[in-house]
């Protein structure tokens, strides 16, 4: 019985990850767009997330400025989730609501992106976060789970939401890791181009 579950697992993820391929590849476009034009344009992006959506954000941030599968300049990103130290300090300070969003309105300008991950859209902290990007005329790309919570309302026009349509935290996050390596894919073709297989270097049409 045990088997037959674990094997459910990999079942019900490989499902959900079919249907977020149709629904949700025209938006990861647009979020790569956004993206391109923030590091085009001089700008940068600042990550945040609570917990494993925290560990998303700072694992995507350090592809950003190191490399994901081909090598590229280096590209500007912070985590701001990563330190734990200055966290704690500012909660201690001026309360946990606060953390990113004070880090936001310090290191975010204009033309920035601010990227925030959450399974269910209703992370205070993250809710901060975002009302404090949009006073910097930052673009903010989100990705949540549940319908988008309280996120889903206050993202504007111009922003980007990335929505994975479940109710399963696990499954929410494994699409959402997904989302990122495509993400990261998508801006290595805009500013790599296309990537070329072993068989064509060797045998050019």
């Amino acid at each position: 019985m045990l088997v037959q579950r674990i094997q459910q697992q990999f079942i019900d993820s490989a499902d959900l990850k079919y249907q977020c391929a149709q629904t949700l590849a025209p938006v990861i476009e647009d979020a790569i767009a956004a993206v391109v034009a923030c590091i085009t344009g001089g700008g940068k992006v600042l990550t945040c997330g609570n917990g494993p959506c925290g560990a998303l954000a700072s694992q995507w941030a350090g592809a950003f400025i190191g490399r994901y599968e081909r090598e590229r300049p280096e590209l500007a990103a912070f985590c701001l989730s990563a330190d734990a130290t200055m966290l704690s300090g500012m909660a201690l300070d001026h309360g946990g609501r606060s953390v990113y969003a004070r880090s936001v309105r310090a290191l975010g300008h204009a033309g920035d992106v601010l990227l925030v991950v959450s399974v269910n859209g209703q992370d205070a902290n993250v809710l901060a976060a975002i009302e404090a990007a949009h006073e910097r005329d930052m673009v903010v790309l989100a990705l949540t789970g549940h319908k988008g919570g309280a996120m889903a309302k206050l993202l504007k026009d111009t922003d980007v939401h990335v929505c994975v349509s479940s109710d399963q935290a696990p499954r929410i996050l494994e699409i959402q890791h997904l989302v990122l390596h495509a993400l990261c894919d998508g801006l290595d073709i805009q500013l790599l181009g296309w990537p070329v297989s072993t068989n064509e270097t060797e045998n050019p049409s």
